[in-house]
């Protein structure tokens, strides 16, 4: 099997089991804003967003409508950067589309996890490293109050920050494994596999599953994770696009908001 060959899994672990059932991962930002992370949601109508120094995921159904667009345009403000990966048709006129990238959403289905003893728990007093860090890697979207979404764990050598590793979107029953990045300085040593084991040994501690998403260009990243025992479930298409700078009318509809 190639690195992306699609993959139809169905995991013990998986809480869903029935197939006519949306999934938590079809749609993760969603399933965590009105789950585990419902307090850092930020709501307009049917929309949900995280606070913009948190993480840039937005919310919002498979196909939003105009009144959606409305409130999406409304919470981003006047040229704000949304950032989606669930959209299934083009922006309306006046979106500006940044990027598109297209990704990957790999699950543990054999993930031997472990505690590692170098590792330590990074805090908000650790955020300007983490920031550099991040800034030297370019792990992904990593902002400022990023740790407050979960455990992230790092390992320090001579006393600066090298690598780290944590969690950021939470489905209910699973828990997502993102900024991982190792300084070049120490690369090779395996300090990337040992953190990535130390994340999910704490997810699973809770009884609940780890995933993760990278981009599909991303092949050196894919051919780790696989190695440490995780499969692809999906594709997903990562988005990033401005609002208008002058918003559009509201329309009045409004169907039922997330739950």
């Amino acid at each position: 099997m190639s690195t992306l060959d699609p993959i139809t899994l169905q995991s013990a672990a998986d809480p869903v089991a029935d197939p006519g059932t949306p999934h938590p991962l079809d749609n993760p930002a969603l399933s965590s804003l009105t789950g585990p992370h419902r307090h850092f949601a930020e709501r307009r109508g049917r929309i949900l967003r995280y606070p913009v120094d948190v993480t840039p995921w937005t919310a919002h159904s498979d196909v939003p409508d105009a009144q959606d667009w409305a409130d999406l345009a409304a919470l981003a403000g006047p040229g704000g950067t949304i950032s989606m990966n669930t959209l299934r048709v083009e922006p309306p006129k006046g979106w500006e589309i940044l990027h598109r990238i297209a990704g990957v959403q790999l699950v543990d289905v054999s993930v031997v996890p472990e505690p590692e003893p170098e590792a330590v728990r990074l805090g908000p007093a650790d955020v300007p490293e983490m920031l550099d860090l991040v800034a030297r890697t370019r792990p992904g979207p990593f902002l400022p109050r990023t740790v407050e979404l979960g455990t992230y764990l790092g390992i320090r050598r001579g006393g600066a920050l090298v690598a780290m590793a944590g969690e950021r979107l939470h489905p209910p029953g699973w828990t997502e494994i993102s900024g991982v990045c190792t300084d070049e300085s120490v690369r090779g040593q395996g300090l990337a596999s040992r953190l990535v084991r130390a994340v999910a040994y704490g997810i699973r501690e809770r009884g609940e599953t780890p995933f993760l998403h990278t981009s599909a260009a991303n092949t050196v990243a894919i051919r780790l994770y696989e190695s440490l025992g995780f499969q692809l479930r999906a594709r997903p298409e990562f988005l990033a696009a401005l609002a208008p700078v002058t918003l559009p009318p509201a329309d009045g509809t409004r169907r039922p908001a997330p739950r």
